[in-house]
């Protein structure tokens, strides 16, 4: 079993050697938060698939996971059902089904709030310039991604959408330009 204390950890690094140390390191970044994201039917569509996975990854997120799905009402009505008493709830699980989407799997400090950051407010006309959808969703509901709300929400639909296996943990070769030796 791995125990990590948070604000003891960067004073335990200095007691090991270097070979320990990166090892720790390694299995702290293993264990970053992870988040979902569904590239909308609209994304797919208007062939920005790749424009957003560049500015998660400029970001500094790892991509742990993607896939391309068909959506069906009955995994729709599970992962909106909190919507489900809304008047617009058969428009949003229409849009949802248009064409398949791409689910992802993000991982990193912060994740869940650094993509929501990113992504800017659900209605992409009201979306700071320079957030995805600031800069490329005039809509409400065609906002080219969902993404989770909460750590908890965030492991709960991984798990709607992956299994374990479709879930990759590696080392990427520029975690130390993302950063500080003492944040991983």
């Amino acid at each position: 079993m791995i125990f990590c204390i948070p604000h003891s950890f960067s004073l335990f690094l200095n007691c090991i050697d270097k070979k320990t140390q990166q090892q720790a390191h390694n299995l702290t970044f293993i264990f970053m938060e992870k988040t979902l994201v569904i590239f909308k039917p609209c994304t797919l569509r208007r062939g920005l698939v790749g424009e957003i996975t560049h500015r998660f990854e400029r970001k500094g997120l790892q991509l742990c996971g993607m896939k391309m799905i068909q959506l069906d009402e009955n995994i729709l009505n599970i992962h909106y059902a909190h919507l489900s008493h809304l008047p617009f709830f058969q428009r949003i699980k229409n849009a949802m089904m248009v064409s398949p989407v791409i689910v992802s799997c993000w991982k990193g400090k912060e994740a869940v709030h650094v993509v929501r950051e990113l992504t800017g407010t659900t209605n992409g006309r009201h979306a700071a310039t320079g957030t995805i959808r600031g800069d490329y969703s005039m809509s409400m509901q065609e906002n080219i991604v969902h993404t989770s709300d909460s750590v908890e929400n965030a492991e709960i639909e991984i798990a709607r959408f992956f299994k374990n296996d479709e879930i990759f943990e590696f080392e990427t070769i520029d975690m130390d330009v993302f950063y500080a030796n003492d944040e991983i």
